[in-house]
């Protein structure tokens, strides 16, 4: 079994942990703040769906794994086209925004240029490429990190505001999977952040209490005040899940940031036990870390 392997540990943690939160938030999608805590996979929710049931998020995450993987360079024609076939599978788990960008990225759309037009239209600060992006995390170490992030959202989302946010993420995923402690990922990601906005809320994330919104900023200070002020895998998505609100997303988050830190062995083998296509997404990230830069 990979999952105990030494250097895979914690960048195959930071993606199963993505897809953990992922579904163990998915019956709370939407929902005011549960009254008995929810700290098991379980079925329905406002958007029904089985225990341990992925959602967009992972679809989305682990599509950008697998073209990382394969293509060993972010390649956005690449991504586009594994996006969209996700999208064409389960169309009714996406999110308004990257339905619209897909929608005419298959009618002959550049996919920026229908991000933008969309972004005009009815605006990109939504959370969808943030909840993407930890793939890239996971890849990369360099400078061209963030660089890749604002791409990559903007690929669906030029909001600056969401790209600073996917950035900020991506950013602390990439030291924590690689060893560095949550406090130096956390100043690291803040030095580097330049969007005034997001350096101001998430720098002083204590000051405001977490809201699960589906506004990008607001669902990443969600996921990283949670990740920053507990001390354990289950606690983390405990606690974030039972936010409740866009509960799968701000899970999914805090489960990339958490199993980056902890590791695959920290994961509840019981969450694991039910997670959809569990041995496929051990598949795609044992791939990803195979091709990362140290």
């Amino acid at each position: 079994m990979v999952i105990f392997i030494s250097g895979y540990s914690y960048s195959g943690g930071a993606l199963i942990g993505l897809a953990i939160g992922d579904a163990l938030g998915a019956p709370l999608e939407g929902l005011p703040p549960p009254r008995k805590k929810l700290t098991e996979m379980e079925p329905g929710g406002f958007f029904p769906r089985s225990a341990g049931q992925i959602t967009d998020d992972t679809i989305q995450a682990f599509a950008l794994a697998e073209s990382l993987a394969v293509c060993r360079r972010f390649c956005p024609s690449d991504l586009i086209s594994r996006l969209v076939s996700g999208y064409l599978k389960y169309p009714r788990a996406f999110g308004p925004t990257s339905t619209r960008v897909f929608d005419m990225a298959r009618a002959g759309w550049d996919p920026f240029t229908a991000a933008r037009r969309v972004d005009r239209i009815q605006g990109s600060r939504s959370n969808g490429s943030v909840m993407r992006g930890p793939p890239l995390g996971v890849f990369s170490n360099g400078p061209d990190l963030e660089p890749l992030s604002l791409e990559c959202s903007r690929l669906t989302h030029p909001d600056p505001v969401a790209g600073a946010c996917s950035a900020w993420l991506n950013r602390m995923v990439s030291e924590l999977c690689r060893g560095r402690s949550r406090e130096f990922a956390f100043d690291r990601a803040l030095r580097l952040c330049r969007d005034r906005e997001v350096a101001g809320y998430l720098g002083n994330y204590r000051a405001h209490p977490p809201a699960p919104s589906l506004d990008a900023l607001y669902a990443t200070h969600a996921a990283v005040h949670t990740f920053m002020t507990t001390r354990s895998f289950e606690d983390a998505l405990v606690t974030a899940v039972n936010l409740g609100g866009d509960a799968d997303t701000v899970g999914a988050c805090c489960g990339a940031l958490a199993g980056a830190t902890y590791g695959l062995p920290a994961i509840p083998f019981r969450w694991l036990s039910v997670l959809e296509d569990l041995p496929g997404l051990l598949e795609i990230s044992w791939g990803l870390w195979a091709v990362s830069e140290p």
